[in-house]
């Protein structure tokens, strides 16, 4: 959570900054104009359905799932620990979009301070970051547990959890601080119509009226080493891991060890397949309706969180059989 936080101070401050320190010599739009799901805009209301619907399961479940460990001792482990910050991260991944879509689906809000508009950019990358470095530090935390058992409680100790929290945080807050400041240096002299449902990097630079190479090659350039470096990563663990199970001298418990991996890896395809087929047709899919382009955007942002408590939930034992007494209590 203290992570989190210094990630929110950081996007305050840049706020503050972006507000107060225009020294650019180009003129930049005071607000912009999001229009939603363009195409779309007179079924807003019906799309808006399955988003809150997305949200609120996001919400209760993510939150569930942090009073069920902060509940209950025998959790107090550090898988699950980093199944906290990743609830924490998704809660702050969808809150940093859904709202201000919502006020656009309901209320055709559709303004938004230029300002407001960088600082909610610096937000969902900096959230998105955090979600995959967070998958890193679960998949170190099964190569420890599985290849190293006797050391795993030694090497993995609640300040080596901080730590690679605040590792994670730091990284995803400043490998996405140059966003902002590379948006704010272009004029915007064609128009302030963003047509997308939140501040996404490539749709706010396309309105620029000048050379936007470098902002492309930053996204290029941060996709793939933190991205593909964590994709790496996770690869490298989970060989290890795989040559370790296969190892095992019976079927029984090789299966038995590589059913403690099975929420981790669901969790990795939610979050990483949506990412990349996302990114790669923004940049690339120059063929395919704008109006999917935004709502596969928009489904990065909303499915993982989503889907991450479910997984846990259902998959992971401990949280299953903890909700069902709490539920079960309640009753009696």
């Amino acid at each position: 959570m203290q992570e989190a936080l210094f990630c929110l101070r950081v996007g305050h401050l840049l706020l503050y900054f972006m507000s107060d320190s225009n020294t650019s010599d180009f003129p930049n739009p005071s607000t912009f104009i999001l229009l939603g799901i363009p195409g779309l805009e007179a079924a807003h209301i019906w799309i808006s359905i399955p988003f809150c619907v997305m949200y609120a399961i996001a919400m209760l479940g993510n939150f569930t799932i942090l009073f069920i460990v902060k509940r209950e001792p025998s959790l107090h482990t550090p898988m699950f620990y980093f199944v906290c910050m990743l609830a924490v991260t998704d809660l702050l991944t969808s809150t940093s979009t859904l709202p201000k879509m919502l006020s656009i689906f309901w209320f055709n809000s559709r303004e938004i301070n230029f300002s407001a508009c960088l600082t909610q950019m610096y937000f969902v990358h900096s959230f998105s970051g955090m979600e995959s470095g967070i998958l890193v530090a679960m998949a170190l935390d099964r190569y420890v547990a599985i290849c190293h058992p006797l050391r795993h409680s030694s090497t993995l100790t609640n300040s080596v959890v901080v730590k690679i929290g605040l590792a994670v945080v730091l990284r995803s807050c400043i490998l996405a601080l140059p966003y902002p400041f590379l948006v704010r240096r272009l004029p915007y002299c064609r128009t302030n119509i963003i047509p997308h449902t939140y501040c996404r990097h490539i749709a706010v630079v396309n309105l620029a009226c000048a050379d936007i190479h470098i902002n492309s090659y930053y996204g290029l350039f941060n996709l793939f080493s933190m991205i593909g470096m964590d994709v790496f990563f996770i690869a490298v663990s989970y060989t290890q891991i795989l040559w370790a199970i296969f190892r095992l001298p019976t079927k029984d418990a090789q299966l038995k060890t590589f059913r403690t991996c099975i929420s981790h890896l669901c969790a990795i395809l939610a979050l990483y397949i949506p990412d990349f087929f996302s990114s790669f047709m923004q940049r690339f899919g120059h063929n395919v309706p704008h109006h999917f382009l935004v709502l596969f955007a928009n489904m990065y942002l909303l499915v993982p969180p989503m889907l991450h408590p479910i997984i846990y939930g259902v998959r992971t034992k401990q949280i299953w059989g903890r909700l069902l007494q709490l539920f079960t209590h309640k009753e009696n």
